[in-house]
């Protein structure tokens, strides 16, 4: 339509005519008289106006999900970091009670063999090259540690202290070739020299060729001239085998010691040596042997064996 001035005539008259139909509309409530004209438009428009709110709705749907999924996210990632924190803070408490355990039975076999420790951590083990076995610790000249102390767990002999710094020292261990220490039998009191073999057993040489022992057989330290670099009684490990005796003036047997080199943390350097050797006191005891089940049998005749055992009539 042209920009004249009949059409802006007639777009107010048109305007004019709507805000009186709207008055009518208001003053007549229900029985207003252009009722019946609305119900006929919401007839013809009812349709477009459900189809343009169908197309429409979904994007405003979308934009809720989207804020809501934002939302559902940040709790996620909220929830994830508790689960987190409380996986690490349990963790956390595992590895203390382990490291408590690990203490507790140190000190106890400190105890029965009458040693002064003093406590340390691993913190590093040496590089592999060369088939060295070592660990540094954290405790060094400034907690009392000395070159040639004996370092020990609660399971047994784990090696000496080579090297020592402040704060820290360096320990060579009982399965590095490097290494040898001074055994005693249990009970049949045999010595020898028990050499490492990095991840295979240790290899003693007892010094008597014709010695009786068997697999099963436990060792301990038996000491060094002022105790040093080893105290005794220290536990070393089981005899594992026994190569046989060809009238030679040692005998070799082989003994799986019983720290687990490859799983060091809580460690104690002998800082005091005990008053008097320990014999076998700080040996751990002996296991119970399994008892062998037996099965009795019991035969039961048939009846057709009873009935040919029967005298013929």
């Amino acid at each position: 339509m042209r920009d004249t001035k009949e059409s802006r005539l007639l777009l107010v008259l048109l305007i004019a005519i709507a805000f009186a139909l709207i008055t009518v509309d208001i003053r007549g409530g229900k029985n207003s008289p252009v009722d019946g004209a609305r119900q006929a438009a919401a007839t013809v428009f009812g349709p477009i106006e459900n189809g343009v709110s169908a197309a429409v709705n979904p994007v405003g749907n979308a934009v809720s999900a989207v804020r809501d999924s934002g939302e559902r996210h940040d709790r996620l990632a909220a929830l994830e970091k508790e689960n987190a924190a409380l996986k690490a803070r349990l963790g956390s408490d595992d590895r203390s009670r382990s490291r408590l355990k690990q203490l507790d039975k140190m000190l106890k076999v400190a105890g029965q063999g009458q040693y002064g420790i003093k406590g340390a951590e691993v913190i590093a083990i040496g590089a592999a090259q060369g088939f060295s076995w070592t660990i540094t610790i954290d405790a060094g000249a400034n907690d009392g540690i000395k070159r040639d102390m004996t370092v020990l767990n609660g399971d047994g002999l784990v090696g000496r202290v080579t090297t020592v710094g402040p704060d820290s020292a360096t320990v060579l261990l009982a399965n590095d070739p490097d290494f040898t220490v001074g055994t005693r039998m249990e009970s049949s009191d045999e010595l020898g020299f028990a050499s490492g073999q990095g991840d295979r057993p240790l290899r003693v040489q007892l010094l008597n060729g014709k010695a009786d022992v068997k697999k099963g057989d436990r060792l301990v330290t038996f000491g060094s001239q002022a105790d040093r670099p080893f105290v005794p009684g220290v536990p070393v490990g089981v005899v594992s085998r026994v190569d046989p005796s060809g009238g030679d003036l040692t005998r070799t047997v082989y003994v799986t010691p019983y720290v687990g080199f490859s799983k060091l943390d809580i460690v104690g350097v002998v800082v005091e040596a005990p008053k008097k050797d320990p014999r076998d006191e700080v040996l751990p005891p002996k296991p119970k042997p399994t008892p062998t089940p037996t099965v009795t049998v019991t035969v039961t005749p048939s009846a057709d064996a009873t009935a040919t055992d029967q005298p013929q009539q």
